[in-house]
């Protein structure tokens, strides 16, 4: 029995969906829900950049791009863990390339729609009224009457571990087949897999995605650069969860520093209060400063470039630059 590679692995995510036509269309088509009948049928991918042979860390955060024959935009992105400001970077991404559908000139009847699909593995809304719900459909509707939308932009955030810490407590699907399948996919297997679960096999859409994901199917170049970024997604967890639990120490103790020293001045009885909440902002701020400084540095140890390193921390290339 042949070893299996980790669909969420940047490189295998890409050659299944940035090589594979077929496998992205069949991806959009059960993960998206479209109204009515406005199934894709064609892509082509755009910016070639966007889908690199062997990327070693991400360029940007879309790692697949693709349109189809009405025009419509998809930008398609695995995200194993989740930032604060990620979901502003899909905004981001998705308005910008709604945007440049026009050039001077053009006229704005020519825009087509732009869906983001993400697909996370971690959990991010954290609601316990919503510790089922995995699903995240974002459009521009009115507030008052959510059937009128605003056309032009959606968004689509899948927490993995949700799905699959609900199905295990199902005795069946609830969902269309293969969007289910899909997610199965994706969540049920991994380096330790040694059987393909029966339900994927059986279905003929996967046959060249579980192809894929046999080790076998890798160059020595490949496999060496699948390792690789999954070390890299390790040394980054660490970095950034070591320093935000150092910056929350850091930051409790001057905020009561300071806390008290406004207290005092102010009235003990209000100071406290007042210079206890205030204390305790300030040093959260300077402790998260702190902690971007310190992972900036420690990425730039580690040879990533200044770029990603900005992405990953918030801070600018020119304050990278002086560290």
């Amino acid at each position: 029995m042949g070893k299996y590679l980790d669909p969420k692995n940047d490189l295998i995510f890409k050659k299944l969906f940035g090589e594979h036509k077929h496998l992205c269309i069949s991806l959009l088509n059960s993960l998206l829900k479209f109204e009515g009948d406005a199934k894709i049928e064609w892509i082509e991918y755009g910016n070639p950049e966007l889908v690199p042979q062997i990327p070693i860390l991400k360029d940007t955060i879309v790692d697949v791009h693709c349109k189809d024959r009405a025009g419509r935009e998809f930008l398609v992105e695995m995200q194993m863990k989740w930032r604060k400001d990620f979901q502003t970077r899909v905004v981001y991404n998705a308005s910008k390339l709604y945007v440049s559908q026009l050039d001077q000139g053009d006229d704005f009847s020519f825009l087509q729609p732009v869906y983001a699909l993400s697909l996370i593995n971690d959990i991010f809304e954290k609601d316990p009224n919503m510790e089922n719900e995995y699903y995240h459909h974002f459009k521009i509707v009115n507030i008052e009457h959510t059937e009128k939308q605003i056309k032009g932009l959606e968004f689509i955030f899948i927490e993995l571990p949700k799905f699959k810490k609900l199905r295990e407590k199902q005795a069946t699907d609830v969902n269309p087949h293969l969007f289910n399948l899909w997610l199965r996919f994706m969540t049920e297997i991994n380096k330790n897999t040694r059987e393909i679960p029966k339900e994927i096999l059986a279905e003929k859409t996967f046959d060249d995605a579980v192809t894929c994901l046999e080790e076998s199917s890798l160059s020595k170049a490949e496999l060496y650069y699948y390792d690789r970024i999954w070390d890299i997604h390790r040394k980054n967890y660490i970095l950034i969860h070591g320093s935000r639990r150092e910056a929350q120490e850091e930051g409790r103790a001057e905020g009561e520093a300071i806390g008290r020293a406004e207290g005092e001045a102010i009235g003990r009885a209000e100071g406290e209060a007042i210079g206890r909440a205030e204390g305790e902002a300030i040093g959260r701020a300077e402790g998260e400063a702190k902690r971007e400084i310190e992972i900036a540095r420690n990425l730039q140890k580690m040879g990533i470039s200044i770029e990603q390193i900005s992405i990953a921390t918030g801070l600018s290339i020119a304050e990278i630059e002086k560290l």
